[in-house]
């Protein structure tokens, strides 16, 4: 099991001979004394611990409760200042490791793999070959990677929400999609009536009449009654709506017996979607109570097209520790937008860079895309791509990449987006951007 994501805490990207900022100073780690691997798992956690020397001095297999977690506390406490290595960033046990008052040391799993390869090339593996791999990797190479940073509550628990919040949207997505399959069986005049099914409206419909013929025995009166309790009754929709109500019989499914198996599967879905989005609903509510008392509110609540879903999502996947992100393409690469190249000889590939916060590579997708429609430039900087020959991923990635860069400055100087400052800047620059604009053509 291994997670990249960062929830509870920030990891600052070890740097690497293209990174900005390698070859700087790791204080933290010159203090230490002793280096732990932590191999952890669901009910046992494995920690091996070498000295300088990369002798092992410590080999402890312990259970994930209360006795284990007090064991490991007395035996870490006979080092002096020992850090760990472990293939993760967030959840319960890097909890634990911090509140010990350990350095942890997040490892990316295919680096753990390769570490664990160089100790075990004939493939054997156990967990303490795994975690004796991950101390001694930390020992010989640890002075180029960079210990967890501790995340303010806040931003801990907007953090938290927003990435529930996604996860209970898939949910979401899901259900339409199964109830959307259901009624394609059975109730094809529901679907021809409605057009978006990620709104309640539609859902409290297959509630209120399950099948065709419970439908069209409602009739008229409340169908309309229906309409104008949903606010759908419009003089441009209703027509065509109260047809298809009208005309539910004509294409229905012929069995009955599948009517109503499908029919009740329908309203379970319907139920759950309808559960579901009113805890949606609770979820925006705090989100957006979070956002608004977070000191960074005004830096990303200024960003064209973040909007109050995207802004948050942003700010809790950023943080409010300066020091995680020490360059703007530190931060690109964390986001996924800088590409990746692969050179050998005259061989050259530039690809996608998947290695990154797949959480904020997303966001930033999403906040691209809608930043064309509030912003003249990026509109323009988008047509230019895709005029290129690039795809519309692709475009919006380069969009992306350059926001990101413009999001770091404002972060670090704790800032909000001014837009003609920062067309001045571009002018003063000479960027191709600006010579793309409508105006400056004219």
């Amino acid at each position: 099991m291994s997670q990249t994501d960062p929830s509870r805490t920030d990891p600052t990207p070890a740097p690497t001979a293209t990174d900005p900022g390698a070859g700087s100073s790791n204080a933290p780690f010159a203090r230490l004394t002793h280096f732990g691997g932590f191999d952890w798992a669901g009910a046992e956690h494995q920690f091996v611990v070498v000295d300088p020397q990369g002798r092992i001095v410590l080999s402890l297999r312990f259970a994930d409760d209360a006795e284990g977690w007090a064991q490991f506390r007395q035996k870490v406490a006979g080092f002096a200042r020992p850090g760990v290595a472990i293939e993760t960033s967030c959840g319960p046990a890097v909890e634990r490791l911090l509140d010990v008052g350990l350095a942890v040391y997040p490892m990316n799993p295919k680096a753990a793999e390769r570490y664990r390869d160089r100790k075990a090339p004939a493939g054997a593996k156990d967990d303490e070959l795994d975690a004796w791999s991950f101390a001694d990797a930390l020992r010989t190479d640890g002075h180029g990677w960079r210990p967890l940073l501790a995340q303010d509550p806040l931003t801990t628990e907007l953090r938290l929400l927003c990435r529930d919040e996604i996860g209970l949207i898939g949910q979401r997505t899901a259900l339409v999609n199964q109830l959307r399959a259901a009624l394609h069986e059975y109730y094809p005049a529901a679907l021809d009536a409605f057009d978006d099914w990620v709104c309640e409206a539609p859902w409290r419909f297959v509630i209120a009449f399950p099948d065709p013929q419970a439908l069209v025995k409602a009739g008229k009166r409340k169908w309309e009654k229906f309409l104008h309790a949903h606010k759908l009754y419009r003089p441009e929709t209703s027509p065509k709506r109260l047809a298809c109500f009208a005309d539910a019989l004509t294409f229905a499914n012929p069995n009955a017996a599948v009517a109503r198996a499908k029919g009740l599967l329908a309203v379970t879905l319907a139920k759950q979607l309808c559960l579901l989005q009113s805890q949606l609903d609770e979820y925006r509510g705090r989100i957006g109570k979070l956002f608004r008392d977070h000191p960074d509110h005004d830096c990303f609540g200024s960003l064209p097209g973040a909007g109050p879903k995207i802004a948050p999502r942003l700010l809790s996947e950023l943080g409010g520790n300066r020091d995680v992100f020490r360059t703007a393409q530190a931060l690109q690469n964390y986001a996924g937008t800088s590409p990746v190249t692969r050179q050998s000889g005259r061989s050259r590939v530039v690809t996608m860079r998947r290695a990154c916060n797949k959480t904020l590579r997303a966001t930033v997708h999403l906040w691209a895309d809608l930043s064309r429609r509030a912003c003249a430039w990026a509109e323009a900087y988008y047509r230019k791509k895709k005029a290129d020959g690039m795809g519309h991923a692709a475009a919006i990635r380069c969009l992306g990449q350059r926001w990101v860069k413009i999001l770091w400055k404002m972060w670090q100087t704790r800032t909000a987006y001014d837009e003609a400052l920062h067309l001045k800047n571009q002018t003063e620059h000479g960027s191709w951007v600006i010579r793309l604009l409508p105006s400056v053509q004219a």
